[in-house]
């Protein structure tokens, strides 16, 4: 073989041999083959005021963790939740049918058996549970046997705590987030090094904070430790039973109910001037939250008209009396005498505070980044006229009227009980979705129930995932072609210098 020859062959074959030494150490003979299918997991959070079913997926052949979790689609149930179901007999199962006969369209068959199977209920069933427990148990029975129907892995419906709602839902956000461990490029499982985000939420029966914390927590039932990934995490974790947003809407009508009068009219300064509204006094008052505003002498049938009159500040002071500030046995607190530490580091806000916010900026285009702000657009929204509201936002018309006082109760909670100031508020995020998954505790509660979530630190991850694999194997022909085409020409060159001598 000549000179020249060699001195073209010799480097583009050690190239290559690099590059396939590369290959070999960082994938195994194992990967090499058809991606693997997917394991599925479904959970029914049944919330108080609807049920939404969420569809999980990871890697079939990555247990114990070391698959990653995503969202495969989700469905919502019509309707209420399954407890505004009590005394209809059969009601609440039904109304699961259609996103369950989803799930059997959305996971393989071959899947089914092997797919584990959820039902959390979560404030709605708490209240029941409170008023009426034999009803709550029947409902749960009820649900129980409709899922036992169907071919999945079911492992039960239950009534999670107000603190389980909120450290699920905080262990979502930091999963999403990659908070607790991250996958790298060279097959390695790695710890970020970051810092744990809080999470808020405001369902539609209370509203939870949860946040890691290095301050003693006065109140030991506001105390969670986990252990995640060979990491102990210290929360803070609070629920408020009736402080959802149905529910806070109903104490602030039972509120103006009782300082005006059970009579047949009520001023509302958080419902937009130009909007009246009748109903029935049982609407407001057939619930525990509004139990202790009853007015006596009470029939539940007595009809209520509602007159709004659109007034930011009567609307606040209002909204104000439902919080109590003035009573507490710790050193420190939100409200209600309930304990809480200084919140720090950033937060996630979902649920209806991510709604909220979204309309906020959509009808005042005021984007709420701090305390001024926030106060600045809820004063804007609350002056509002409803026909105003209305060409801001036809497609929100059912629940134009409720976007006050949700501002204003977001504000009040917020500034005055959780303690944001304008340093901390501007570290708040408001989401619905994290990539292409719903933020909610809904996933929290299936990677801890169906040991997604090791307590042990990963060892070394010898497989690539499927993406990393194509980018090597293009990079690796790419190479080749080039290689290739380089040889080429020079042979070419070669033939023409030998014909010119």
């Amino acid at each position: 073989m000549s000179t020249q020859y060699r001195q073209v062959i010799a480097p583009a074959v050690f190239l290559l041999l690099g590059i396939a030494g590369i290959l070999l150490l960082v994938i195994p003979i194992d990967d090499v083959r058809e991606p693997p299918q997917f394991m599925y997991g479904v959970v029914l959070d049944a919330g108080s005021s609807h049920t939404a079913m969420y569809i999980y997926k990871w890697p079939a052949d990555k247990q114990n963790g070391t698959g990653i979790v995503t969202q495969h689609s989700e469905c919502h149930v019509k309707g209420g939740g399954v407890s505004s179901y009590a005394g209809e007999r059969g009601g609440a199962g039904r109304s699961l049918e259609p996103c369950l006969d989803q799930a059997l369209k959305d996971i393989p068959k071959s899947r089914h058996h092997l797919t584990p199977l959820y039902l959390g209920a979560t404030a709605g069933m708490r209240l029941l549970n409170i008023s009426n427990p034999i009803e709550s148990e029947k409902i749960l029975k009820e649900v129980g046997s409709k899922l036992h129907t169907y071919p999945f892995d079911f492992r039960g419906a239950t009534i999670l705590s107000g603190q389980e709602e909120g450290a699920y839902g905080w262990v979502t956000v930091n999963y999403l987030l990659e908070n607790f461990i991250k996958y790298g490029f060279a097959g390695h499982w790695l710890s970020p090094g970051r810092d744990t985000v809080g999470a808020l939420d405001f369902g539609g029966a209370s509203t939870q904070i949860t946040f890691e914390t290095a301050d003693v927590v006065e109140d030991k039932s506001n105390v969670m430790e986990l252990r995640l990934y060979g990491r102990d995490y210290h929360l803070y974790t609070q629920s408020f039973l009736c402080y959802g947003r149905d529910q806070v809407l109903r104490r602030l009508l039972a509120h103006l109910v009782k300082n005006q009068g059970a009579g047949p009219h009520v001023s509302h300064p958080c419902y937009p001037a130009g909007f009246n509204v009748s109903m029935k006094l049982d609407k407001v008052f057939d619930s525990p939250c509004t139990a202790d505003q009853m007015p006596t002498p009470y029939s539940p049938q007595d009809p209520l008209t509602v007159i709004g009159t659109g007034h930011y500040q009567h609307c606040l002071a209002n909204m104000s009396k439902i919080f109590s500030f003035d009573r507490c046995s710790f050193s420190k607190c939100s409200f209600d005498g309930v304990f809480q530490p200084n919140v720090t580091g950033s937060f996630m806000a979902f649920s209806a505070f991510f709604y909220t916010h979204v309309f906020l900026q959509r009808t005042t285009g005021i984007t709420v980044t701090s305390p001024t702000l926030l106060e600045g657009a809820t004063h804007t929204v609350c002056n509002m006229d409803y026909q105003e509201m209305l060409k801001k936002a036809p497609d929100q018309k059912g629940r134009l009227q409720d976007y006050c006082a949700a501002s204003v109760f977001i504000q009040v909670l917020m500034l005055q009980g959780y303690g944001f100031d304008e340093l901390s508020f501007p570290r708040i995020s408001f989401q619905r979705k994290a990539g292409d998954t719903s933020i909610g505790w809904a996933l929290g509660y299936m990677l801890s129930l169906s040991s997604l979530l090791p307590g042990e630190s990963m060892g070394l991850r010898k497989a690539l995932r499927p993406e990393a694999w194509a980018g090597l194997i293009f990079l690796f022909v790419f190479l080749i072609l080039i290689v290739s085409g380089y040889l080429l020409l020079k042979t070419c060159q070669k033939k023409d210098s030998d014909s010119i001598i």
